[in-house]
């Protein structure tokens, strides 16, 4: 096995190759499961949705959002609902105003099929020292 090929003399090493593989792999092993996982929470509303359930649903928002979780905000369109496409935008647009201060937006909203959405994903908290 070449250890370091671009030292003058190249300094090589006889080594076991399976023990060499198995070390491998349990390097990248170890390297994945450091890894963070971004995890994607949802949260629904309707075109018509009130504002009870409007802040309801910003405080399960914000909560996840303080967990490290990317938020997706979505209107779905049942019906003939469709035709209030601007009040679904402004309730998006009023609910990633209201997360400002949690979270910035990733993904500004896009109708896609009966559903318009929204990405948010949580500020980087700073660490103290």
């Amino acid at each position: 096995m070449e250890i370091s090929p671009k030292a003058d003399p190249p300094v090589c090493k006889i080594i076991d190759y399976s023990k060499f593989k198995y070390e491998q792999k349990k390097k990248q092993k170890e390297i994945k499961a450091k890894t963070q996982k971004t995890v994607i929470k949802e949260i629904r509303f309707g075109p018509n949705t009130d504002d009870h359930d409007f802040n309801f649903k910003l405080n399960h928002a914000i909560k996840f959002l303080k967990e490290g979780a990317k938020v997706k905000a979505f209107v779905h369109f049942v019906g003939r609902t469709i035709v209030f496409k601007e009040r679904g935008e402004i309730l998006l647009l009023k609910f990633a105003q209201a997360l400002e201060e949690y979270g910035k937006v990733e993904l500004l909203p896009k109708l896609e099929g009966k559903r318009m959405s929204i990405i948010l994903s949580p500020k980087p908290t700073t660490k103290k020292k």
